[in-house]
Protein backbone atom coordinates (compact mmCIF):
# COMPACT_ATOMS: atom_id res chain seq x y z
CA UNK A 1 0.00 0.00 0.00
CA UNK A 2 1.27 3.54 -1.18
CA UNK A 3 2.37 5.75 2.19
CA UNK A 4 0.17 8.44 1.43
CA UNK A 5 2.89 10.81 2.60
CA UNK A 6 4.06 10.58 -1.23
CA UNK A 7 2.70 12.81 -2.82
CA UNK A 8 4.46 13.07 -6.26
CA UNK A 9 2.25 10.49 -7.96
CA UNK A 10 4.43 7.70 -9.23
CA UNK A 11 4.40 9.11 -13.39
CA UNK A 12 5.72 12.52 -12.24
CA UNK A 13 7.95 10.79 -9.96
CA UNK A 14 10.01 9.07 -13.16
CA UNK A 15 9.67 11.80 -15.62
CA UNK A 16 11.30 14.38 -12.83
CA UNK A 17 13.92 11.51 -12.29
CA UNK A 18 14.80 11.43 -16.62
CA UNK A 19 14.27 15.22 -16.69
CA UNK A 20 15.90 17.28 -14.01
CA UNK A 21 19.61 15.35 -15.02
CA UNK A 22 19.05 16.17 -18.40
CA UNK A 23 18.73 20.08 -17.32
CA UNK A 24 21.36 20.13 -15.43
CA UNK A 25 25.04 19.84 -17.08
CA UNK A 26 27.23 18.93 -13.68
CA UNK A 27 26.30 17.35 -10.42
CA UNK A 28 26.86 20.59 -8.79
CA UNK A 29 24.43 22.23 -11.00
CA UNK A 30 21.85 19.33 -9.96
CA UNK A 31 22.30 19.96 -6.79
CA UNK A 32 22.04 23.93 -7.39
CA UNK A 33 18.73 23.08 -8.80
CA UNK A 34 17.32 21.75 -6.27
CA UNK A 35 18.22 24.42 -3.68
CA UNK A 36 17.11 26.97 -6.28
CA UNK A 37 13.35 25.36 -5.50
CA UNK A 38 13.45 26.11 -1.91
CA UNK A 39 15.36 22.54 -0.61
CA UNK A 40 16.93 23.77 2.54
CA UNK A 41 20.76 22.31 3.42
CA UNK A 42 19.49 19.82 6.40
CA UNK A 43 16.66 18.15 3.05
CA UNK A 44 20.04 18.08 1.29
CA UNK A 45 22.48 17.02 3.71
CA UNK A 46 22.90 13.05 2.91
CA UNK A 47 23.38 13.50 -0.82
CA UNK A 48 25.54 16.27 -0.31
CA UNK A 49 27.45 14.60 1.95
CA UNK A 50 27.75 11.71 -0.17
CA UNK A 51 28.76 13.94 -3.17
CA UNK A 52 31.42 15.58 -1.05
CA UNK A 53 32.89 12.65 -0.01
CA UNK A 54 33.38 10.96 -3.68
CA UNK A 55 32.25 12.99 -6.37
CA UNK A 56 32.00 10.06 -8.13
CA UNK A 57 29.99 7.82 -5.70
CA UNK A 58 26.46 8.91 -6.96
CA UNK A 59 25.74 9.95 -10.49
CA UNK A 60 23.23 13.24 -11.22
CA UNK A 61 20.21 10.40 -12.23
CA UNK A 62 20.86 8.66 -8.25
CA UNK A 63 21.22 12.27 -6.95
CA UNK A 64 17.77 13.50 -8.38
CA UNK A 65 16.30 10.26 -7.07
CA UNK A 66 17.58 10.24 -3.77
CA UNK A 67 16.09 14.22 -3.28
CA UNK A 68 12.77 13.56 -4.78
CA UNK A 69 12.18 10.42 -2.65
CA UNK A 70 13.68 13.01 0.21
CA UNK A 71 11.06 15.50 -0.89
CA UNK A 72 7.99 12.72 -1.01
CA UNK A 73 8.95 11.72 2.49
CA UNK A 74 8.62 14.93 3.98
CA UNK A 75 5.18 15.15 3.47
CA UNK A 76 3.26 18.20 3.63
CA UNK A 77 6.28 20.10 5.11
CA UNK A 78 8.27 20.24 1.89
CA UNK A 79 4.55 20.82 -0.05
CA UNK A 80 5.97 24.41 -1.27
CA UNK A 81 9.23 23.05 -2.67
CA UNK A 82 8.03 20.19 -4.46
CA UNK A 83 5.37 22.83 -6.13
CA UNK A 84 8.17 24.99 -6.94
CA UNK A 85 10.61 22.41 -8.46
CA UNK A 86 7.54 21.37 -10.96
CA UNK A 87 7.37 25.01 -12.07
CA UNK A 88 10.82 25.41 -12.62
CA UNK A 89 10.94 22.00 -14.75
CA UNK A 90 7.53 23.21 -16.51
CA UNK A 91 8.78 26.77 -17.27
CA UNK A 92 12.28 25.92 -18.32
CA UNK A 93 13.34 27.35 -21.89
CA UNK A 94 16.83 27.81 -22.13
CA UNK A 95 17.99 24.65 -23.20
CA UNK A 96 21.36 25.73 -24.07
CA UNK A 97 22.15 25.19 -20.70
CA UNK A 98 22.02 21.31 -21.42
CA UNK A 99 24.21 19.14 -22.88
CA UNK A 100 23.54 18.97 -26.78
CA UNK A 101 23.18 15.66 -27.22
CA UNK A 102 20.45 15.86 -24.49
CA UNK A 103 18.80 19.11 -25.96
CA UNK A 104 16.30 16.97 -28.17
CA UNK A 105 15.42 14.49 -25.26
CA UNK A 106 15.20 17.22 -22.54
CA UNK A 107 12.85 18.95 -24.57
CA UNK A 108 10.63 15.66 -24.79
CA UNK A 109 10.89 15.46 -21.19
CA UNK A 110 9.99 18.72 -20.31
CA UNK A 111 6.79 18.65 -22.62
CA UNK A 112 5.50 15.24 -21.56
CA UNK A 113 5.97 16.25 -17.53
CA UNK A 114 3.84 19.55 -19.02
CA UNK A 115 1.50 17.47 -20.25
CA UNK A 116 1.10 15.23 -16.92
CA UNK A 117 1.06 18.06 -14.61
CA UNK A 118 -1.84 19.69 -17.21
CA UNK A 119 -3.76 16.38 -16.82
CA UNK A 120 -2.97 16.33 -12.61
CA UNK A 121 -4.55 20.16 -12.44
CA UNK A 122 -7.49 18.99 -14.27
CA UNK A 123 -8.26 15.92 -12.11
CA UNK A 124 -7.74 17.98 -9.05
CA UNK A 125 -9.80 20.45 -10.72
CA UNK A 126 -12.66 18.50 -11.04
CA UNK A 127 -11.75 16.21 -7.84
CA UNK A 128 -11.84 19.73 -5.71
CA UNK A 129 -15.35 21.12 -8.11
CA UNK A 130 -16.84 17.33 -7.20
CA UNK A 131 -15.76 17.75 -3.33
CA UNK A 132 -17.35 21.88 -3.27
CA UNK A 133 -20.58 20.26 -5.06
CA UNK A 134 -20.84 17.49 -2.24
CA UNK A 135 -19.79 19.72 0.81
CA UNK A 136 -22.65 22.40 -1.03
CA UNK A 137 -24.81 19.40 -1.24
CA UNK A 138 -23.95 18.22 2.55
CA UNK A 139 -24.22 21.68 3.82
CA UNK A 140 -27.77 21.65 2.22
CA UNK A 141 -29.28 18.44 3.52
CA UNK A 142 -28.28 19.56 6.78
CA UNK A 143 -29.85 22.86 6.43
CA UNK A 144 -32.91 20.88 5.41
CA UNK A 145 -33.02 18.58 8.21
CA UNK A 146 -32.12 21.28 10.66
CA UNK A 147 -35.61 23.42 9.14
CA UNK A 148 -37.28 20.41 9.34
CA UNK A 149 -36.19 19.66 12.83
CA UNK A 150 -37.19 23.22 13.63
CA UNK A 151 -40.75 23.03 11.83
CA UNK A 152 -41.44 19.64 13.59
CA UNK A 153 -40.75 21.04 16.92
CA UNK A 154 -43.03 24.07 16.19
CA UNK A 155 -45.27 21.69 14.56
CA UNK A 156 -45.37 19.26 18.09
CA UNK A 157 -45.59 22.93 20.39
CA UNK A 158 -48.98 23.57 18.10
CA UNK A 159 -50.14 20.66 18.85
CA UNK A 160 -49.49 20.29 22.50
CA UNK A 161 -51.46 23.93 22.80
CA UNK A 162 -54.38 22.85 21.21
CA UNK A 163 -54.60 19.99 22.98
CA UNK A 164 -53.96 22.01 26.11
CA UNK A 165 -57.08 24.55 25.06
CA UNK A 166 -59.25 21.37 23.84
CA UNK A 167 -58.67 19.93 27.26
CA UNK A 168 -59.99 23.46 29.07
CA UNK A 169 -63.08 22.84 27.34
CA UNK A 170 -63.70 20.24 29.56
CA UNK A 171 -63.79 22.54 32.54
CA UNK A 172 -66.35 24.78 31.30
CA UNK A 173 -70.15 24.56 32.52
CA UNK A 174 -71.72 26.98 30.64
CA UNK A 175 -73.39 25.31 27.91
CA UNK A 176 -72.69 28.53 25.41
CA UNK A 177 -69.85 29.12 26.05
CA UNK A 178 -68.78 25.57 26.26
CA UNK A 179 -69.91 24.55 22.86
CA UNK A 180 -67.73 28.48 21.24
CA UNK A 181 -64.62 26.93 22.99
CA UNK A 182 -65.22 23.42 21.34
CA UNK A 183 -65.50 25.54 17.90
CA UNK A 184 -62.61 27.19 18.81
CA UNK A 185 -60.39 24.29 20.45
CA UNK A 186 -60.94 21.82 17.49
CA UNK A 187 -60.35 24.76 14.75
CA UNK A 188 -57.15 25.16 16.75
CA UNK A 189 -56.09 21.77 16.47
CA UNK A 190 -57.02 21.24 12.97
CA UNK A 191 -54.92 24.37 12.03
CA UNK A 192 -51.94 22.76 14.10
CA UNK A 193 -52.01 19.84 11.80
CA UNK A 194 -51.93 22.21 8.89
CA UNK A 195 -55.57 20.95 7.91
CA UNK A 196 -57.65 23.84 8.51
CA UNK A 197 -58.70 26.00 5.13
CA UNK A 198 -61.21 28.02 7.10
CA UNK A 199 -62.95 28.86 10.59
CA UNK A 200 -66.56 29.77 11.58
CA UNK A 201 -67.47 30.13 8.03
CA UNK A 202 -70.10 32.34 7.52
CA UNK A 203 -72.48 32.93 4.15
CA UNK A 204 -73.76 36.28 4.23
CA UNK A 205 -77.00 37.36 2.29
CA UNK A 206 -77.50 40.63 0.57
CA UNK A 207 -79.11 42.49 3.18
CA UNK A 208 -75.99 41.53 5.45
CA UNK A 209 -77.52 38.69 7.41
CA UNK A 210 -75.90 35.82 8.42
CA UNK A 211 -77.35 33.17 5.65
CA UNK A 212 -75.84 29.93 6.98
CA UNK A 213 -72.83 29.58 9.82
CA UNK A 214 -70.19 26.42 9.65
CA UNK A 215 -68.21 25.19 12.31
CA UNK A 216 -65.24 25.27 9.78
CA UNK A 217 -63.58 23.27 6.39
CA UNK A 218 -60.91 21.11 6.61
CA UNK A 219 -58.68 19.76 3.61
CA UNK A 220 -57.24 16.33 3.54
CA UNK A 221 -56.77 14.00 0.79
CA UNK A 222 -57.49 16.81 -1.10
CA UNK A 223 -60.62 16.40 -0.17
CA UNK A 224 -62.71 19.52 1.34
CA UNK A 225 -65.07 18.85 4.69
CA UNK A 226 -67.57 20.83 6.18
CA UNK A 227 -66.95 20.35 9.95
CA UNK A 228 -70.46 20.89 12.74
CA UNK A 229 -69.01 20.33 16.09
CA UNK A 230 -71.99 19.88 18.81
CA UNK A 231 -71.55 19.37 22.50
CA UNK A 232 -75.26 18.08 23.45
CA UNK A 233 -76.19 15.90 26.62
CA UNK A 234 -78.31 13.68 24.25
CA UNK A 235 -76.96 11.26 21.05
CA UNK A 236 -77.50 12.82 17.84
CA UNK A 237 -80.32 11.75 15.87
CA UNK A 238 -81.23 12.35 12.43
CA UNK A 239 -82.77 15.22 12.25
CA UNK A 240 -79.60 17.11 14.18
CA UNK A 241 -77.59 15.84 11.11
CA UNK A 242 -80.33 16.79 8.54
CA UNK A 243 -78.82 20.77 8.19
CA UNK A 244 -75.19 19.34 7.62
CA UNK A 245 -76.39 16.70 5.63
CA UNK A 246 -78.27 19.59 3.24
CA UNK A 247 -74.73 22.20 3.66
CA UNK A 248 -72.82 19.19 1.88
CA UNK A 249 -75.55 18.45 -0.63
CA UNK A 250 -75.58 22.38 -1.70
CA UNK A 251 -71.91 22.46 -2.58
CA UNK A 252 -70.68 19.95 -5.41
CA UNK A 253 -68.01 17.99 -4.46
CA UNK A 254 -67.73 19.24 -0.83
CA UNK A 255 -68.22 16.02 2.06
CA UNK A 256 -69.15 16.43 5.56
CA UNK A 257 -67.43 16.08 9.02
CA UNK A 258 -69.79 15.91 12.24
CA UNK A 259 -68.10 16.07 15.70
CA UNK A 260 -70.28 14.53 18.51
CA UNK A 261 -69.66 14.94 22.34
CA UNK A 262 -72.85 12.85 23.05
CA UNK A 263 -72.45 10.14 20.34
CA UNK A 264 -75.27 9.33 17.75
CA UNK A 265 -78.57 7.10 17.33
CA UNK A 266 -79.03 4.13 15.44
CA UNK A 267 -81.32 5.98 13.30
CA UNK A 268 -79.04 8.67 12.99
CA UNK A 269 -76.47 5.70 11.46
CA UNK A 270 -78.84 4.12 9.66
CA UNK A 271 -79.75 7.96 8.08
CA UNK A 272 -76.25 8.64 7.10
CA UNK A 273 -75.15 5.20 5.58
CA UNK A 274 -78.21 5.98 3.24
CA UNK A 275 -76.71 9.85 2.55
CA UNK A 276 -73.23 8.07 1.26
CA UNK A 277 -74.83 6.99 -1.90
CA UNK A 278 -74.70 10.85 -2.18
CA UNK A 279 -72.05 12.44 -0.48
CA UNK A 280 -69.33 11.58 1.98
CA UNK A 281 -70.41 12.14 5.89
CA UNK A 282 -68.14 10.78 8.61
CA UNK A 283 -68.96 11.25 12.22
CA UNK A 284 -66.52 11.28 14.48
CA UNK A 285 -66.99 11.51 18.80
CA UNK A 286 -64.82 13.93 20.69
CA UNK A 287 -64.02 10.88 22.69
CA UNK A 288 -61.91 9.67 19.88
CA UNK A 289 -60.33 12.53 19.19
CA UNK A 290 -59.04 13.12 23.11
CA UNK A 291 -57.95 8.80 22.92
CA UNK A 292 -55.78 10.64 19.79
CA UNK A 293 -54.60 13.28 21.57
CA UNK A 294 -53.44 11.02 24.90
CA UNK A 295 -51.40 8.72 22.19
CA UNK A 296 -49.75 11.49 20.28
CA UNK A 297 -51.40 9.80 16.81
CA UNK A 298 -51.92 11.59 13.84
CA UNK A 299 -55.07 13.55 13.45
CA UNK A 300 -54.74 13.36 9.18
CA UNK A 301 -54.17 9.85 9.40
CA UNK A 302 -57.40 9.30 11.97
CA UNK A 303 -59.60 10.97 9.07
CA UNK A 304 -58.52 9.57 6.09
CA UNK A 305 -58.90 6.57 8.13
CA UNK A 306 -62.39 7.46 9.28
CA UNK A 307 -63.16 8.36 5.54
CA UNK A 308 -62.10 4.89 4.05
CA UNK A 309 -64.36 2.84 6.53
CA UNK A 310 -67.30 5.41 5.17
CA UNK A 311 -67.23 5.28 0.97
CA UNK A 312 -65.74 1.00 0.98
CA UNK A 313 -67.71 -0.16 3.88
CA UNK A 314 -70.53 2.17 4.05
CA UNK A 315 -69.59 2.78 7.54
CA UNK A 316 -69.95 6.33 8.36
CA UNK A 317 -69.39 5.86 11.91
CA UNK A 318 -66.70 3.71 12.61
CA UNK A 319 -65.46 4.38 16.12
CA UNK A 320 -61.65 4.81 16.26
CA UNK A 321 -60.29 4.66 19.88
CA UNK A 322 -56.78 2.84 19.62
CA UNK A 323 -54.25 2.58 16.78
CA UNK A 324 -55.40 -0.93 15.92
CA UNK A 325 -59.07 0.48 15.25
CA UNK A 326 -57.18 2.92 12.27
CA UNK A 327 -56.33 -0.36 10.20
CA UNK A 328 -58.43 -1.03 6.92
CA UNK A 329 -61.98 -2.84 8.40
CA UNK A 330 -61.90 -6.53 7.11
Amino acid sequence: MEDDRFHYPPELFSQLVDAIPLLCKSKKDTLLFFRGAGMSASMMFEVEEAFNADRNALNKFEMTRRLLTRLNELGDGALKVRRELVRRVVEFEDFTRCWESDVLKAKGLVAEIRHTVQVKDSFTRMNQAREQAEDTLKAERERQRQAQLVQARARRERIAGAKTRLFAVFAETDPHRRGKALEGALNGLFAAYEILVEEDFRRIADDGGVMEQIDGVIEVNDETFLVEMKWWSSAMGPAELAQHMSRTLLRPGVCGLFISNSGYTPAALDACRDFLQHRLLVLCTLQEIVALLEREDDLVGFIRAKARAAKLHKKPFKEMLSAADLQPVR
